[in-house]
Order: C-alpha cells, then structure tokens, then sequence
C-alpha cells in the first residue's frame, strides 16, 4: 500500500469507529508466519564483519533513502533484504578488492522497513511504529505502547491488516483483555498492521 494513502485511510477509519464496530473479531491466530524474515529498514544498524579484515568491518546505518555506505562499498541498497541478503551482496563488491571475502551482517538496531512495522495509532498511552517480533500478539503491543488512555473505546478498537493484498478490517476487545483479563481477547499480530484505538464517546 503506497504511503502516501495510508493517511487517508486512517482518518477514514478513525472517524468510522465511531459508529461502533462493524467488522468481523481479529483471528485468534494469525496465518502461517513461517515465511516471514526480518527484513532491513531506513533507520537500522548493521554490524558488517568481513573475516581476516577488521579495517573494512565495523557498524554501519542504513540511511532514510534505504542505501547503506561502508569502507568500499558505497550506496548499496539494504531496505527490504535480509541480513544475509546484504552479507552475499556486500561479498560480491569486496571480491574486487579482497580475494575470497567472508562477510557476516548482524543487525544491531533498528524497526524494519515500513511495511513490516506495526503502527498504533489514536488513543494509546504512547502512539508509535513499533518492530514487528515472531510470535508478537495484541497484549505485546500494547506493553509497549504503555496501554491505553483515560478517553480510549477499547472494545471498539480495530485492526487495519492487508490480506492477499487486500485491506480488511478487524475489532479487537482491548478493554475486556486490559482491564478485564480475558485472554481470549488475545490475538496475533501481523507485518503492517495498524492498530486503531478511537476515543470514547462520553
């Protein structure tokens, strides 16, 4: 989904929550998550190691246009591949230089490219694009974002998530998982999705 909509979607879907939830309740488990890699993204460090060179290895950002600069290697791409992906590309560069390089990519920090991130938006005790995690569920998420809001309508939050390309939309149970501790109000998340928290109407 280009970046330029998601705003638009997102006021639309903020101001729909106000009607009361019309979608159908998240999936308890997520689909197979077997395929998912991490994936590099602007604003990510990558610790490069190149075996039997220590001048050329070191700890590199990738840069907001997604391209990462090294000793030898300049303006490489690096958003959307893997670590090991880089590793084997960064190889074959040096290999112009150094006979038979060895190269190791260890991502050091960062949160992964935009469509992997997981955004919170609305009435959360602190709204932000968080690092999509293995196995990272509803109650992760909002542990990280510090709960909800004196204002917020959890039990009339939702879940922006794109399926086979498609968005769709899904109510998640906040307040009775928060307050009340039902687990099965639990759910798993996904790269990309939004979580939208609208505010209470009294």
């Amino acid at each position: 989904m280009k970046r330029y909509v998601m705003p638009v979607i997102l006021a639309g879907l903020l101001s729909a929550c106000a009607s009361g939830p019309v979608f159908p309740p998240a999936p308890a488990k997520a689909a197979d998550n077997s395929d998912w890699y991490y994936l590099l993204g602007p604003g990510d460090s990558v610790n490069v190691f190149v075996w039997g060179n220590s001048d050329i290895s070191g700890s590199f950002p990738i840069r907001p246009d997604g391209m990462m600069t090294m000793n030898l290697v300049e303006d490489l791409p690096a958003s959307g591949k893997t670590p090991t992906q880089l590793a084997r590309e960064i190889e074959k560069i040096l290999a112009r230089y150094i006979q038979d390089p060895v190269v190791t990519v260890i991502v050091a920090g960062g949160v992964g490219p935009y469509s992997q991130q997981i955004r919170v938006i609305g009435q959360a005790a602190k709204p932000q694009a968080l690092n999509y995690r293995e196995q990272m569920s509803l109650v992760d998420v909002m542990i990280s974002v510090g709960g909800l809001t004196d204002f917020a309508s959890g039990n009339r939050a939702s879940i922006l998530r794109v399926v086979d390309g498609k968005p769709q939309q899904f109510t998640v149970r906040l307040e009775d998982l928060l307050k009340g501790g039902d687990v099965s109000a639990n759910v798993d998340m996904r790269p990309g999705d939004v979580l939208v928290i609208p505010e209470s109407w009294f």
